[in-house]
């Protein structure tokens, strides 16, 4: 089983909110996930990134892979 830290979307329509969760690779994008890890909410300015390093290091070494966009959010907020 492939696990992989991704966004999932939630929020209303033209509103987007974000959760950062990990997930088994092949599960659908806002379908089911394992953790919530954090929060990312494009809406503010600037930009509102919320994670629990704690559980990101975690993840990260059991193997679980961030997508591009979590991996963005890490190196915004010097994670890994």
């Amino acid at each position: 089983m492939a696990v992989k830290m991704r966004l999932t979307r939630v929020g209303s329509k033209k509103n987007p909110i974000y959760r950062v969760v990990v997930a088994d690779s092949r599960s659908p994008r806002d379908g089911k996930f394992i953790e919530i890890v954090g929060r990312y909410n494009p809406q503010t300015d600037p930009s509102t990134i919320e994670l629990d390093e704690q559980k990101v290091k975690d993840w990260l070494g059991k193997g679980a892979l961030p997508s591009d966009a979590v991996q963005k959010l890490l190196k915004a907020r010097n994670i890994s």
